[in-house]
């Protein structure tokens, strides 16, 4: 994937709120229900999300500042940097570690003149007291145990993350995942599926010796979605409505993940009135959820001379105090 700073168009000293301005504006442009003749939409506005959860988030944008993560938000193995080891050998890189169907394996860097021998052996030996707090915790091994090593009674499991659009979520969807060990699998997405579920593929993952081969965890987020928001099958909504609307009330259509339907604003509408449009929600085995839309006040862009001697007149005459209750 691309550096989300590319894929979002800021710089690397973008504020957060230049960031989160720059992810509405490409999601407006990039959304697959702008794009409907364009087969890789769905593709682009995916990374554009995936790079606004790592660029969007303090923590995992500090993180992929500093190469702990990569551009999709996975942790980088750096294998064991930081100076030689007993039983490593001379003072060159370590090597670095994968893990694929043939187990741990190990690639770059060289050896030295005293020989690696097994790499479950020496990672044994070094981690072997790691699981009762030792000082190798703080690297990441905690509750390692060496009987971790080919002692499941299946194969290795394998775990994956896959992102999906909002309305995949909806609709359902069948995705092409690729796992760490490079196989690509067809993962069928069922509609209604919740942010952080997961999904198991019964005997996909990694085969052991005399054992019935593992299950592959496909856990799957939902990218953010320009104007709705996922609160478990509901879904909510901002809707702007001009200053007029609110007071003499008007029918404007809301959009729904079924397409835009009327809904009638009630004359005196103050900003931050709910309403809920059932079954417009998330599908769900009980029963579809609603969709919460919240007026928005919105005023036109720059000053209106005629707007502001109407409510300096207001004020005057019909002066009011909407927070007298919380003072």
């Amino acid at each position: 994937m691309r550096d989300p700073y590319e894929v979002l168009g800021v710089q690397k000293s973008a504020r957060p709120d230049e960031i989160k301005k720059a992810f509405r504006r490409q999601a407006k442009k990039l959304h697959p229900d702008a794009n409907k003749k364009d087969p890789r939409a769905a593709v682009k506005f995916a990374e554009l999300n995936t790079a606004y959860e790592v660029l969007g988030d303090e923590k995992k944008r500090k993180a992929f500042d500093a190469g702990e993560i990569d551009a999709e938000g996975k942790p980088r193995f750096r294998g064991f940097g930081g100076g030689s080891h007993p039983g490593f050998g001379g003072d060159g890189p370590f090597e670095t570690f994968t893990w694929g169907p043939e187990g741990f394996r190990r690639s770059g860097g060289r050896a030295g003149g005293g020989g690696f021998g097994r790499f479950e052996d020496i990672l044994s030996e070094m981690m072997g007291g790691l699981g009762r707090g030792g000082a190798g915790a703080r690297g990441g091994f905690d509750r390692f145990e060496a009987t971790d090593f080919g002692q499941a009674p299946h194969g290795q499991d394998i775990s994956a993350v896959v992102t999906i659009t909002l309305m995949e979520a909806a609709k359902g969807a069948t995705k092409r995942v690729r796992l760490p060990t490079g196989k690509e699998v067809e993962v069928k997405i069922p509609p209604g599926l919740m942010d952080g579920q997961q999904i198991r593929l019964k005997g996909q993952g990694t085969a052991a010796p005399g054992r019935p081969p593992g299950d592959v965890l496909i856990t799957v987020g939902i990218a953010p979605h320009p104007y709705f928001r996922p609160e478990g099958s509901n879904l909510r909504l901002d809707l702007p409505i001009t200053l007029y609307e609110a007071v003499l009330g008007a029918k404007v259509r809301v959009p729904t993940l079924d397409g835009a339907v009327e809904l009638a604003i009630p004359p005196g509408t103050g900003a931050g009135r709910t309403f809920r449009l059932k079954g417009k929600g998330m599908p769900s085995k009980a029963s579809p959820g609603d969709l919460l839309v919240t007026a928005r006040i919105v005023l036109p862009e720059g000053q209106d001379a005629d707007l502001e001697n109407l409510m300096r007149k207001w004020r005057e005459r019909k002066p009011y105090d909407p927070r007298k209750e919380i003072e």
